[in-house]
């Protein structure tokens, strides 16, 4: 099982001079199955780019939530326009409108100029919240994490490893939201957004400071701890300061995601 991270800024895509080497778009992560058939974490502005390297003709995507930074690239997902391409999405039970009718609104007049009913493959929704479930040869779990709305974290296993997505947490006003998602974990992707200086002006936005991303890895003895979920007022070297700041708290190697960077699961070394 190989992860690769297509974007990894949360709240706002940054372009620009300042975002160059950790990557400015949003969150999205490409998993490789057993059988080949992709699986994407999330669907931020990185997924533009991961949509135009696909030729599958089955696609799953797993939204953790419907907050514009993980949905933002949706419409711009070019197997969403090939009619001979299957794409099933899956996301948390929403209030008030079905998870399939909050994003087919989305993908509609005035969010999007392509009417739903235009867009060319097949496309199912599913709604699990709490669920377990086996698809292309890996085990899935889910479970709702502390963030405003309703939002999940995910977690992947196979034979020789588990990777855990949780690009937003608040682990600082519920010790316990998502640490069974990620006990164990070979790679861990959690929220690791602010500075304490900033989450003390931040408390109940759904992130997580420095300090509490440690202690959740730490609590939860994942293998390896990737920082994700980048702020987009952080330029490149405030993200070099902020990983060394993190790195000084922990007790165990702590790395930060790079949009580009590729992780294979199993022995877990990181590679650009």
């Amino acid at each position: 099982m190989r992860a690769t991270i297509w974007g990894c800024r949360g709240s706002l895509a940054t372009p620009g001079t300042a975002t160059v080497r950790y990557g400015g778009n949003t969150s999205c992560v490409a998993l490789q199955t057993p059988t080949g058939v992709p699986i994407v974490l999330d669907a931020g502005t990185g997924i533009r780019a991961l949509g135009a390297t696909l030729d599958a003709r089955r696609v799953h995507l797993l939204l953790t939530h419907l907050h514009l930074d993980h949905v933002e690239g949706l419409g711009f997902f070019a197997p969403l326009f090939r009619e001979d391409c299957a794409v099933t999405i899956w996301g948390p039970p929403q209030e008030g409108l079905s998870f399939a009718d909050r994003v087919r609104a989305w993908l509609s007049p005035p969010h999007f100029p392509v009417p739903f009913e235009r867009l060319g493959a097949a496309i199912d929704f599913v709604e699990v919240e709490g669920e377990s479930w086996e698809l292309e040869g890996l085990h899935f779990s889910c479970a709702r994490v502390r963030h405003p709305g309703p939002t999940l974290g995910y977690r992947i296993e196979a034979d020789d490893a588990t990777f855990a997505f949780i690009p937003d947490n608040e682990p600082a006003l519920e010790p316990g939201s998502g640490l069974a998602l990620a006990a164990g974990a070979s790679v861990l992707f959690h929220d690791a957004q602010y500075t304490a200086e900033e989450y003390a002006t931040r408390v109940g936005w759904g992130h997580s400071a420095l300090a509490d991303f440690v202690s959740f890895t730490e609590r939860a003895g994942v293998g390896r701890a990737v920082m994700f979920h980048h702020d987009p007022a952080h330029s490149d070297e405030q993200l070099d300061e902020m990983r060394l700041a993190a790195a000084d708290l922990a007790e165990r190697p702590i790395d930060i995601a790079v949009e580009g960077m590729a992780v294979d699961l199993a022995s877990s070394p990181v590679s650009h």
